[in-house]
């Protein structure tokens, strides 16, 4: 299973947070992907989205946990916007 999926509103900090976060869940793996807009802004994140890889026969518990990680942080963020998935997220 792959997904990439991006808040709007995160800084980077809390991108790093919540890869690390992820990342506890024994099986996934997170990488960050860097901003790709040719114009730095302030407003703007460095980060685009979290790429989170975990394997397509995952247990249920692992693929429950990494959902609500994120819901936890869209709680205090924002939604996240899933840019690749097989699956629905949030």
């Amino acid at each position: 299973m792959r997904f990439q999926a991006r808040c709007a509103n995160l800084p980077l900090t809390v991108y790093r947070e919540v890869a690390a976060h992820l990342q506890l869940v024994d099986g996934v793996q997170v990488e960050l992907v860097p901003q790709q807009s040719p114009e730095f802004s302030y407003a703007q994140s460095q980060i685009d989205s979290l790429q989170i890889y975990y394997a397509d026969d995952a247990s249920s518990v692992i693929t429950e946990r990494v959902h609500q990680i994120l819901a936890y942080y869209a709680d205090r963020y924002g939604q996240w916007e899933t840019i690749e998935s097989i699956e629905s997220l949030l």
